[in-house]
């Protein structure tokens, strides 16, 4: 997959059959609506591109504000080379790109910048000076423009849309196996391990402390079932996120004690996947209480695993998406 920052100086490939957006989190909406663009470049044979921007368009619009994404920009693009798009383009997002009206979004940059042949976009797609252009006005200006615009329905999974906005609802209020479900694979978040304090090994669970960049979304504070990615073997774990109320201590981290094994993991890079919750977070009243409440959790993190490793497949599929 070829990586273009900003409009090329003259179209980059023939016939480029074209969609939009951000792809956060890579659902299963994001991976219906990218194969379909990829089976119609092969039917027309032209190539699939995707258009995408950076910075993330609300960190412009509004400014100050510190958006949360389910993804990092490497698992985006790993995740397109991996479906088969052939061309990504990087569009710097900017005040002027903003204000550009629909009409001159599509002749500055779909027309004269890509020069599009096809358009494929999901149905609610907006784009132009306050989102005021929609896909009917897509498909009138296509017309004009020497490409075809066409919708794409939105993936539907338990009655509801399958978007990146439910996902991130479903993971900040710690329902993971939904999150899961819309994603196509287990939410995971990357870190490198750092020092703590070295509590859990005192207690006999050892744990491997993580601190996670503030623009990422954060699954509710708790105990979850989770895998562990460790030098390119996924291990069964139990992991806990939150401030630690029990000691009083503030700072939101996540510490992971991978089962039945003895790991040196300071200043690795490891990669957590959320399985399921096993409970909230709670307050214990001494360390008795506390331990015999981790040897439950720990007994419910393995069942859950247990079950998730002979039942379902998409751990093993995250895992080659993303590289």
């Amino acid at each position: 997959m070829n990586i273009t920052r900003g409009l090329p100086p003259a179209p980059l490939a023939d016939f480029p059959v074209l969609t939009i957006g951000n792809f956060d989190g890579q659902h299963l909406g994001h991976r219906a609506l990218l194969k379909t663009v990829i089976e119609q470049a092969q039917r027309l044979k032209g190539v699939p591109m995707v258009l995408s921007f950076d910075p993330h368009p609300i960190e412009i619009l509004r400014p100050g504000t510190v958006p949360k994404f389910l993804s990092d920009a490497q698992e985006k693009f790993d995740f397109f080379e991996y479906l088969g798009i052939g061309e990504l383009i990087l569009l710097p997002f900017t005040q002027t790109l903003a204000a550009l009206k629909p009409d001159q979004f599509v002749r500055q940059v779909l027309q004269d910048g890509l020069g599009i042949r096809q358009l494929l976009v999901g149905e609610n797609f907006v784009f132009g000076k306050g989102r005021s252009g929609t896909i009917q006005d897509l498909i009138h200006l296509g017309t004009q423009g020497n490409f075809v615009a066409h919708s794409v329905s939105a993936l539907m999974l338990g009655g509801a849309v399958v978007s990146s906005t439910r996902i991130r609802h479903c993971v900040t209020t710690g329902n993971v196996v939904e999150g899961r479900e819309c994603l196509g694979r287990p939410y995971r978040l990357t870190s490198t391990v750092i020092e703590g304090e070295k509590r859990g090994r005192e207690l006999g669970w050892p744990t491997a402390n993580l601190r996670i960049p503030p623009h990422r979304v954060l699954p509710a504070d708790g105990i979850y079932a989770t895998m562990t990615e460790v030098n390119d073997e996924r291990l069964p774990s139990v992991a806990y996120i939150g401030t630690r109320p029990t000691f009083q201590e503030g700072e939101r981290l996540l510490e992971v004690h991978i089962f039945d094994k003895k790991l040196h993991l300071y200043g690795k890079e490891i990669s957590v996947s959320f399985i399921q919750q096993v409970r909230r977070d709670m307050t214990f009243s001494n360390v008795d209480e506390l331990l015999k409440q981790m040897d439950h959790d720990g007994t419910q993190a393995r069942e859950i695993l247990g079950k998730y490793k002979d039942n379902r497949s998409d751990i093993v599929m995250a895992n080659k998406e993303q590289r």
